[in-house]
C-alpha cells in the first residue's frame, strides 16, 4: 500500500502538540536507532509513517521556536514532512535529526525571505519603510516553556540571526552542527549567535535586575519584573 503525505501529514501538523489546547508540547519524544544509523551495508530506510510517528513532536516544537506562531508552525511542520517524504529514499545513514534540523531550519528560512521580498515590493515608492505596530493574535500565542518576553524577543530577530540562536540555545547543537545544518562557515555562526544572542539582552533589559538604595545608603537589587523569580 503507497502512503501518501496528504492526509497524515495535515494530521501531524495539528495533532504533534498535546497537552493544554493550543500549548505546544514540550514532553520528551521517544528516541530509536533510526536516529543515528551507522551501517551503511544492506541499510534500508525507516519508513515515512514511522519517522513521522517519531519525529512529528520534535520537529514541530522547532518550527514553533522559529515562527512564533501555531499556523506558521503547523504549515512548516507539514512542509518538512512533504519534504522527507519526497527524499526519504534517498538519505544516507547518518544523524536523522541533524537531517530533520537542516530541512525544517532552511525551509524556514526560505519562508522569511520570501515573505520579507513580498512585503518589500508589495509597498508603493512613498510608502514608509517602518515595521508594522499592530500584532495578530497569533503574534501574542506564548508557548508554555518560553515566556511572552522571551518569545516576543525572538521572534523579533532577523530570520538568519533567530535560526541559530534557538538550534544553540534551545535545541542544545554545537556551533559545528548548526554550520552543517545552515550551510555557512564555522565564523558566521559564532557571529550570528553573538548578534543575536546581543540584541535579546537589549530585548529583555527591562527584566535585569535594577539596583536601589537601602534604608542604610546600601544597594539593594530589584526584582526583574512583577510575577518573575
Amino acid at each position: 500500500m503507497v502512503i501518501t503525505p496528504v492526509a497524515p501529514v495535515r494530521e501531524v501538523a495539528v495533532t504533534a502538540h498535546t497537552g493544554a489546547p493550543g500549548e505546544p508540547a514540550e514532553e520528551p519524544v521517544a528516541e530509536r536507532s533510526v536516529a543515528g544509523f551507522t551501517e551503511p551495508v544492506s541499510w534500508d530506510p525507516p519508513a515515512w509513517d514511522e519517522v513521522v510517528r517519531e519525529h512529528s513532536a520534535r520537529v514541530y516544537r522547532l518550527a514553533y521556536r522559529l515562527t512564533g506562531n501555531r499556523p506558521d508552525a503547523e504549515d512548516l511542520t507539514q512542509e518538512v514532512f512533504v519534504r522527507v517524504f519526497r527524499a526519504l529514499d534517498r538519505y544516507r545513514p547518518g544523524t536523522f535529526e541533524g537531517w530533520l534540523h537542516r530541512i525544517t531550519t532552511n525551509l524556514f528560512l526560505d519562508l522569511a525571505r520570501r515573505r520579507a521580498r513580498i512585503r518589500f515590493e508589495a509597498l508603493p515608492d512613498d510608502a514608509e519603510r517602518v515595521p508594522g505596530r499592530e500584532r495578530s493574535p497569533e503574534q501574542v500565542y506564548v508557548d508554555e516553556n518560553l515566556d511572552d518576553d522571551v518569545q516576543r524577543a525572538l521572534a523579533a530577530l532577523p530570520p538568519d540571526f533567530r535560526a541559530p540562536v534557538v538550534l544553540c540555545d534551545i535545541e542544545g547543537l554545537s556551533y559545528e552542527e548548526i554550520a552543517a545544518t545552515l550551510g555557512v562557515k564555522l565564523g558566521t555562526v559564532r557571529s550570528r549567535i553573538h548578534r543575536g544572542r546581543s540584541q535579546l539582552r537589549e530585548a529583555l533589559a527591562h527584566r535585569a535586575p535594577r539596583a536601589t538604595r537601602g534604608a542604610d545608603g546600601g544597594v539593594d537589587a530589584e526584582s526583574p519584573v512583577d510575577g518573575m523569580s
